[in-house]
């Protein structure tokens, strides 16, 4: 499938032209001084401003630029087709944000798989090698949604063409080594991206990706819940889990009372009882999720003789009862869109729920306005699943031992090459390269420096003394937690 796709798109396919706002911005940021665009310009390249540089680019808008100590950030719009298949049938605008250090620096392509954030980040890569870093909101997530919304165009090869064309655009300034990255449903879009057009980066650092191979057959997960954590941790769990079944009644009154007093609706799901149900079926997988272990005793040892609001409380604090509402689901649409055409989903069994279940784990379908067609595609992620396993080519996924996503990773084949997976002890969905344990960490950091071409000499003799490039920022380090409720990648 991405073979054949190779090289499809190109400079001559770009489209659109700067807007009346992009060109009038670029116009007042000429007109600064010459000693401020030196300085804040941060481009060795050339005496032209970033920012006009940026905006000459067809296609390319300013939303607004926003200062940060060190770097330019821009906000952007970029003008792509609804079918790259077919690119006069009609454009939407791609929300983009571009962190610049300089151009003599690489550059990381970042996708969250979702929304993008529009206030200044940094992923660990781009801290790893000190560079550039794009990052892409997906299509359909908005504002980056063609008006009106065929659905169909929402599939991975064309978020693909999406990423491609942004780096298509932006290598004639970045011209430096590229790594895409991205955690979770990013770190499945990273992998995606370099399916189908594998000669655009030179590495790819994907985190916690799940790889839901065939649909159907998700007994993985069923042994990764047998036997994660502890035993009393688990049981701690369960036990909750089940007494939110049992106390159906109560806790489904109180939840009636949450919705009506915040506005909630059902329509999505088809009622408040199904909804109910799928916050409670998602409590486990979620902790496992974005909790550790160590945090255990906080939840209820002794269940059956808990309040009814211990109940409550636990359940909401890490499955979250305002999810499975209208308003709660509206901005995961595209996922479970995804999730019930290409990607696969999970359908756990949870025997210590006995028959205190109604609907079993429910799927995408479910969670999809029924207004938007869907037909499952088996074939998609076996074709991903085996291009990695042979064609792998500088490629690293980490994945945390306590995910429950990591139960089906992806895996390298004989024919994988420079590609590695590795595992953080006790690691959650947020398991990253500095979590590793101290060889792989280094092994790790060696290689993105390695592909980035940003690797001192002592690092190339050495992978042991590798390190970021960057010292840590709080503020642009911080983990983007935007996604982080419930089994959703």
């Amino acid at each position: 499938m991405r073979k054949a796709l190779r090289g499809f798109l190109s400079l001559a396919v770009l489209i659109g032209t700067v807007s009346a706002t992009g060109a009038s911005a670029g116009a007042a940021t000429a007109a600064e001084p010459a000693a401020f665009r030196s300085t804040a310009g941060l481009d060795s390249g050339t005496s032209t401003d970033i920012k006009d540089r940026i905006l000459a680019i067809p296609g390319m808008s300013l939303i607004e630029e926003k200062p940060y100590e060190g770097y330019r950030y821009f906000v952007l719009n970029y003008t792509q087709p609804i079918d790259h298949r077919h690119p006069s049938k009609g454009t939407f605008q791609q929300r983009i944000t571009l962190l610049h250090k300089d151009t003599s620096r690489p550059t990381v392509f970042y996708t969250s798989g979702y929304s993008v954030s529009t206030s200044p980040g940094r992923s660990e890569p781009t801290r790893i090698v000190d560079g550039n870093q794009v990052s892409l909101e997906y299509r359909f997530f908005t504002p980056s949604r063609p008006e009106p919304a065929d659905w169909s165009k929402l599939d991975i090869w064309q978020a693909a063409s999406d990423q491609h064309r942004v780096f298509t655009a932006l290598k004639q300034i970045y011209s430096k080594n590229w790594l895409t990255t991205g955690g979770s449903k990013g770190g499945m879009t990273a992998t995606y991206f370099e399916r189908f057009y594998p000669d655009d980066m030179d590495g790819v650092v994907a985190y916690v990706a799940p790889n839901d191979v065939v649909n159907k057959e998700d007994s993985a997960y069923d042994r990764f819940f047998e036997n994660v954590g502890t035993k009393e941790c688990r049981d701690r769990l369960n036990g909750v889990q089940r007494e939110a079944l049992v106390r159906r009644e109560p806790l489904e009154k109180k939840y009636q009372e949450y919705a009506a007093a915040r506005g909630y609706t059902f329509e999505t799901t088809g009622s408040l009882d199904r909804a109910y149900e799928a916050v409670v079926m998602d409590y486990v997988w979620a902790y496992w999720q974005y909790r550790l272990l160590s945090g255990c005793d906080t939840i209820p040892a002794d269940a059956e003789n808990a309040s009814d609001q211990a109940i409550w409380d636990s359940i909401d604090s890490i499955s979250g009862f305002s999810f499975y509402t209208d308003q709660g689901l509206k901005g995961y649409t595209p996922y479970y869109y995804q999730a019930g055409t290409q990607l696969g989903s999970p359908n756990i069994e949870q025997p210590w729920l006995g028959n205190l279940s109604r609907y079993g784990y429910q799927p995408p379908r479910n969670f999809v306005p029924r207004s938007i067609p869907m037909k499952f595609e088996p074939s998609v992620m076996r074709d991903v699943d085996t291009w990695v396993k042979q064609h792998a080519n500088q490629m690293l996924y980490v994945y945390g031992e306590n995910d429950p996503w990591g139960a089906e990773p992806f895996r390298l084949g004989a024919g994988a090459r420079d590609s590695y997976v590795m595992t953080v002890a006790g690691g959650n969905h947020g398991s990253n390269v500095a979590g590793l344990d101290a060889d792989d960490k280094a092994k790790a950091t060696a290689a993105i420096l390695r592909w980035a071409g940003v690797a001192p000499a002592a690092v190339l003799d050495d992978p042991a003394k590798a390190k970021p490039l960057a010292k840590f920022d709080a503020r642009l380090d911080k983990r983007d937690v935007m996604n982080e409720r419930g089994p959703r990648p």
